[in-house]
């Protein structure tokens, strides 16, 4: 067992690839935005900070960047990360992916597991960013100034437009590994930013030591786990939820939401008022439909 989980986690810490002798320099970064060196170089990295309520209770940290900065990372993220290649199991922030898609994944298994890391955004450090940036092709000067305009305070900022990209393109290695383990184990697995899912068949291979497992994989790349209010193990007979989706059978809004969707629909029909607003319902209508559509695919 020891020697299975030496291998299979790498050894004692995370080795991400070496970054490579960049080949394109701030010339070649300035070309690709279609903004000028000079104007690149002198940037402030000026972010404003304020606090939004989570569904879930608690407080969120949201990181501003100043219209400037914002206008160029939106450059960043179109022209040079939109295209590269995350693993196929990270689902949130990706094009052809969604909150359905993540959870079909999981739908009509007897076990699903859910995980959470903490302080996502804020664990991917300045250092991994560059690297990364490095490796696919940056010289040291332009892979410190794409840094440096993506990073805040050593880290990704949860606010600015290109951190959802980036967390998915650098944690490649990341979730290659968790598949790994997941593939050798027999089970399903899929990341939703910091939401990490596994499911499969009750007499699923050491399912019961997946969460050691996994704790010993992303503590390697500065993660850490919420291990008591954010870890559930839910079987057949509970309520399963990923990503806020019903897995149990098929994907669909908790029973609750579809009641209450039900009523305002006919309360609508029959006296032409409701307590949400139009907008509000169009939205989860448009969920529903995404529901439909996404699940039978």
């Amino acid at each position: 067992m020891f020697g299975f989980l030496k291998k299979l986690l790498g050894g004692e810490a995370a080795r991400e690839p070496a970054a490579k002798p960049g080949t394109f320099g701030v010339g070649e970064l300035s070309r690709r935005l279609g903004i000028r060196e000079a104007e690149l170089l002198s940037t402030p990295v000026t972010y404003h900070r304020f606090v939004i309520a989570k569904r879930t209770g608690g407080q969120r940290t949201i990181l501003a960047p100043d219209p400037k900065l914002k206008a160029i990372q939106r450059r960043i993220l179109h022209r040079l990360l939109r295209r590269l290649k995350a693993h196929p199991c990270a689902t949130g922030f990706e094009r052809g992916h969604s909150i359905v898609t993540n959870a079909i994944a999981h739908s009509g298994k007897e076990v699903v597991l859910k995980l959470d890391l903490e302080n996502f955004f804020g664990s991917i450090k300045s250092h991994r960013v560059e690297d990364y940036f490095r490796t696919i092709g940056w010289n040291a000067d332009a892979a410190a100034l794409l840094t440096r305009l993506c990073t805040h305070d050593g880290s990704l900022p949860q606010g600015a437009p290109t951190s959802p990209r980036l967390s998915n393109l650098v944690n490649y290695q990341l979730d290659a590994r968790l598949a790994a383990v997941a593939v050798s184990r027999g089970i399903s697995y899929s990341r939703y930013a910091d939401d990490i899912t596994f499911s499969g068949p009750a007499q699923s291979p050491r399912m019961n030591d997946m969460i050691n497992v996994v704790d010993m994989i992303v503590v390697q790349y500065r993660y850490r786990l919420h291990t008591e209010k954010k870890l559930r193990i839910a079987r057949r007979h509970d309520r399963q939820v990923v990503t806020g989706l019903v897995v149990n059978e098929k994907v669909q809004l908790p029973r609750a939401t579809r009641r209450r969707l039900r009523a305002i629909e006919h309360r609508l029909r029959t006296t032409g008022t409701a307590t949400m607003s139009q907008q509000q319902l169009a939205g989860w209508r448009a969920l529903q439909h995404m529901i439909v559509t996404q699940s039978s695919v």
